[in-house]
């Protein structure tokens, strides 16, 4: 499948600087990618360059087959900025069907768009009325006209309250059903470990790692946490049997290696006589975050 936004080796510097350093990246029709960075990583400036806005010094970028920023290539992109402006004195209604205008779109179809993205009840009040969450999504709704086949979104969910950022995400996995490419940046690593397909880990304008949360998993090889609860009185046989086990809180934790999880559980298994109960919690999408971007020297 030809990929709707394709990078090669991109570089980027501002005096001397070097914001972007050989990055390349793909994302495909119906896919969410997750980009990852902490401040200063390079996301905005990468996200700048595929909006056309500056141009790269190095590499090459197509998007739908097209140069970043050329008349094809804007007419299939739609970006959501972290805080999404608009004028307070219009109604959402009135928002909306301005930029249907602007881009040569029926206007008819604007309350639809609004109700995509739960703002059907709000749609004739004034935006200056609306809370950040609800500027968000009139946000969201622009970003949808005109059925873009590559959404670019910094922060998406930035003052959305906790029901609200669900029902995003269930939108967001509309639009990916439906072929839309999707590249979000986000800080809220619970949330992208959830709802996205693959994730990309920028760090000091370098892509330090990329795939899928699985992948990123074996990558950094970070060893697997196991909580055991003892029946009562066989703690200490279990303490016996696992010499690399702790007491904590009453809890006994153990670690091991990924390629020693299997083992170790069948040695856990020899015991289910005497435990209570058993959690396995694998590294998490931070701890990994955290792993790749020390190992890059952050």
């Amino acid at each position: 499948m030809t990929s709707t936004l394709t990078i090669s080796r991109l570089t980027k510097a501002f005096g001397g600087v070097k914001a972007l350093s050989d990055v390349s990246l793909a994302v495909a029709p119906g896919e969410r990618v997750a980009l990852l960075g902490h401040n200063g990583a390079g996301k905005s400036t990468l996200m700048k360059v595929i909006l056309g806005l500056i141009a790269p010094d190095g590499g090459e970028i197509s998007i739908c087959g097209a140069a970043p920023g050329s008349a094809q290539a804007r007419a299939q992109v739609a970006y959501l900025p972290e805080n999404a402006a608009f004028h307070p004195a219009l109604t959402g209604l009135e928002q909306i069907t301005q930029y249907m205008r602007l881009r040569n779109l029926n206007p008819s179809g604007a309350m639809e768009l609004l109700g995509r993205v739960g703002l059907a009840g709000a749609a004739k009040r004034r935006i200056g009325t609306y809370s950040k969450g609800m500027r968000q999504r009139v946000g969201l709704a622009q970003a949808l006209i005109g059925q873009p086949r590559l959404l670019v979104l910094d922060e998406p969910t930035s003052g959305l309250d906790p029901v609200s950022r669900r029902d995003f995400y269930e939108l967001l996995d509309g639009l990916a059903a439906d072929g839309a490419a999707i590249l979000l940046s986000s800080h809220a690593l619970t949330e992208v470990e959830a709802r996205t397909d693959r994730l990309l880990i920028l760090s000091g304008g370098r892509m330090v790692a990329q795939g899928t949360l699985p992948d990123l998993r074996r990558e950094a090889a970070l060893p697997v946490a196991m909580h055991l609860s003892a029946i009562n009185g066989y703690e200490g046989d279990i303490l016996a049997a696992l010499p690399g086990a702790i007491r904590v809180n009453g809890v006994l934790h153990l670690t091991c290696a990924q390629d020693e999880k299997l083992t170790t559980l069948a040695r856990i298994s020899a015991l289910t006589d005497k435990i209570a109960d058993l959690d396995v919690i694998p590294p998490s999408l931070e701890d990994i975050y955290s792993h790749f971007s020390r190992r890059d020297g952050q």
